[in-house]
């Protein structure tokens, strides 16, 4: 009976502690003022990509980051472009390639509405957030 009486005890502590930590978390937290979203156009003007396979892969970031795809395809790159009015540049498929290729995105597990899907790499979304500059490695 005693060791029951402990073992509740223990649990009322632990739950009172993470109660303590959300009533923190709620409190630090803002909720005043929800965050207006950014669009495909706005994020194409900060970005200031060079060339089509810049464009293409900050593109690419933004359905991730803003739009919340897992992946993507050519036809939601191309929507992208539209919605941005933005000119849709050629072969698209092989801006991704080039990309692939920089190691700035690559192909995704699953095909996405029966086409080929895309992601970006770490060193992709790195690459969009330093402004289009690569990485320093150890000091370099």
């Amino acid at each position: 009976m005693e060791e029951e009486i402990a073992n509740i005890k223990e649990k009322l502590r632990e739950l009172e502690e993470r109660l303590l930590k959300l009533e923190r978390l709620l409190t630090e937290t803002n909720f005043d003022k929800p965050k207006k979203k950014i669009s495909v156009k706005e994020f194409i003007l900060q970005k200031h990509p060079k060339g089509d396979v810049q464009r293409t892969l900050t593109v690419g970031y933004y359905l991730e980051k803003y739009e919340d795809f897992l992946s993507f395809n050519v036809k939601d790159l191309e929507r992208a472009f539209r919605e941005a009015v933005e000119i849709v540049p050629q072969n698209i498929p092989e801006k991704v390639r080039k990309n692939i290729g920089k190691g700035h995105m690559m192909e995704a597990e699953e095909k996405k509405e029966g086409l080929k899907a895309y992601i970006l790499t770490t060193s992709g979304e790195k690459f969009i957030e330093n402004n289009f500059k690569e990485e320093r490695q150890n000091g370099q």
